[in-house]
């Protein structure tokens, strides 16, 4: 290692740090790769870590036995590839934000005389355009309960049609198809419906009367809905007196890592109110840097496609890499950004409040939370495993063979995040291979969660922990399988225990142990996900399956074409001297002049 340093190149590039096993434990940028990273050593009079470095820098460098660098173009360059590296591989010793949704905007474009409003994730295109938000969440409850209050074009079909509808009738729409309002007077309707997205206490009151309204005529079910459009509306921001110049657009992020596990808080103000705001709970880490937390922070949230982006972005702590976050920033979105730490005034106030949520958060321990530190504790995870993933795969005889992915995240199940594959291997170890290697596939996209839970033993185990060594990801693993009755494992048979199967060994609960509980939990979910996508393909099959035999195809020569091209569609899409190769001629032109 002490070679590679001294021959560094002076040019800007990422650098990785190893520990003797492989196990990558750090990932830095540089704008000069070769001072830089001579600057963590000391070369006399023996090679040893700088003292002058923090204690956590020290502790990585007393592990790192292996240096890898990747040289880029600029330091921009370096900045963005060494924040897709953390979230891609998870280094011991970086910090790791979860990954930033993009969040909806309500925008509205103006340029034709009865416009609509509309939600978009992504920049629309348009001279006349005007964005509110982002909304972390509400945003469909206030974009409905704007069309609900104030009779606006209701569908975008509507102008097309040239004639007034239902809407009309209920007045819920001014039918401008028909002349019956000027664009004058649905501009003042728009102007109102524009004041109401950012102060939605009109907004909010007309809900309420419609409400009462629907409750006083029993209809029950309508005033729950409209009760819940409230709330969701509501909650939208968190509560300031904090007013700013009406024209202010400001962004407000602010960190604090606790005890337990960290939090960052997410304020969005526009036109000197704050519209909404959102927090998200991080891993704990004991090495933890501000400066790593705010910069993936930053460059997480602003993607390309992001509608609007503040020219002021406020955070909480000065951080080291502020200026060259802001110009990677500002080249982004090809406009001036600047990121400020207020220490005075009304803005430092806002600061204030956003960390006053960041400890009331903190603060905050679910029954959920408990049990992962528990799970943690246990198994000595390296993180508490707030996002949990979950694998299984189910068949029958080898046929519609299918795995399962269930994500637990934050106390609760992720069914967005939930991902079912159709697989080809024919035994269950090449099966769970197929899907775990797909996964590690796609963390450069979907990062990595906290821990893999995977239905099955010791020899699953060991493959999970090869790929993602070989993957070069930090991730802990358990494995969990019933124990073998009569040389088999049967999930029914009711004396069969669930084994745990860990880096540091086998593991046995007792059968009322809690933790054991929180883990059949999972893959118990896992297990009725693949079963349930394995049940509807078997369908699928058995009826591809039998429309064959009813063409005068036995089901030893449908087994015949399945073992050598895997699926249905693979047969129907075969050449006919494929189809021979495998059968004959005469099989080969029931399935081609069938198709």
């Amino acid at each position: 290692m002490q070679a590679v340093i001294k021959n560094l190149p002076s040019g800007a590039g990422v650098y990785q740090y190893f520990n003797e096993t492989g196990k990558l434990l750090y990932v830095g940028k540089a704008k000069n790769l070769k001072n830089r990273v001579k600057s963590y050593w000391r070369f006399t009079p023996k090679f040893t870590p700088n003292p002058t470095q923090s204690p956590r820098i020290i502790k990585m460098l007393e592990e790192a036995t292996k240096l890898e660098y990747i040289v880029v173009e600029s330091e921009e360059d370096a900045l963005v590839l060494e924040n897709s590296l953390i979230k891609q591989l998870k280094p011991k010793y970086n910090i790791l934000l979860r990954d930033d949704k993009t969040y909806p905007y309500i925008y509205i474009d103006e340029s034709n005389d009865f416009p609509r409003f509309e939600m978009t994730r992504k920049v629309v295109k348009g001279k006349n355009i005007t964005y509110y938000g982002p909304f972390p969440t509400g945003g469909r409850a206030l974009l409905d309960a704007l069309y609900e209050v104030y009779p606006l074009v209701q569908k975008k079909s509507c102008l097309r049609e040239g004639k007034a509808c239902l809407f009309y009738q209920i007045k819920k729409c001014l039918a401008p198809c028909e002349d019956k309002v000027t664009p004058d007077a649905y501009a003042e309707l728009i102007t109102k419906a524009k004041l109401s997205i950012v102060k939605r206490k009109y907004l909010i009151g007309s809900l309420e009367e419609k409400m009462t309204h629907l409750a006083m005529q029993e209809r029950y079910e309508e005033a729950a809905a409209m009760r819940d459009s409230i709330d969701a509306i509501s909650t939208l921001t968190i509560t300031s007196n904090i007013d700013l110049a009406n024209t202010l657009d400001l962004d407000i992020f602010a960190i604090q890592n606790g005890d337990e596990r960290g939090v960052i808080v997410k304020m969005f103000m526009r036109g000197g109110k704050i519209i909404s705001s959102t927090y998200s709970y991080f891993r704990h880490t004991h090495i933890f840097d501000e400066n790593e937390a705010y910069k993936q922070a930053l460059l997480a949230f602003y993607s390309i496609d992001s509608p609007h982006i503040a020219k002021q972005i406020l955070t909480a702590h000065p951080f080291e890499d502020s200026d060259q976050v802001a110009s990677t920033l500002s080249s982004r979105f090809d406009k001036k950004i600047e990121i400020l730490t207020p220490q005075r005034g009304a803005k430092a106030k806002l600061i204030s409040l956003a960390m006053q949520n960041c400890e009331e958060l903190l603060r905050k321990t679910t029954e959920s939370t408990i049990m992962e530190q528990r799970i943690a504790d246990l198994f000595e995870l390296g993180s508490i495993p707030y996002r949990v993933e979950t694998f299984d795969n189910s068949h029958m005889m080898g046929v519609a063979t299918v795995g399962g992915m269930v994500v637990w995240d934050e106390g609760k199940w992720d069914k967005s995040s939930y991902r079912r594959y159709e697989l080809h291997a024919r035994d269950e170890y090449g099966q769970m291979k197929e899907m775990l290697s797909r996964r590690i596939e796609k963390f450069k996209e979907a990062p990595a969660p906290d821990l893999w839970i995977l239905d099955g033993g010791q020899a699953n185990l060991n493959l999970a922990r090869t790929l993602l060594k070989e993957a070069q990801v930090n991730l802990d693993v358990i494995a969990i399988a019933k124990e073998k009755l009569d040389a088999k494992a049967h999930r029914a048979k009711g004396a069969a225990k669930d084994l745990l199967y860990t880096i540091q060994g086998l593991l046995e609960l007792k059968p009322n142990d809690k933790r054991l509980h929180w883990l059949q939990r999972q893959r118990d979910e896992a297990h009725r996900y693949a079963i349930a996508y394995h049940q509807n393909k078997k369908r699928k099959e058995d009826t591809q399956i039998s429309l064959l035999n009813k063409k005068g195809i036995g089901k030893a020569t449908v087994k015949k074409l399945l073992d050598y091209f895997g699926t249905f569609e693979a047969i129907q899409n075969a050449s006919s001297l494929e189809l021979e190769k495998v059968t004959n001629n005469k099989i080969s032109t029931i399935i081609k002049n069938n198709n």
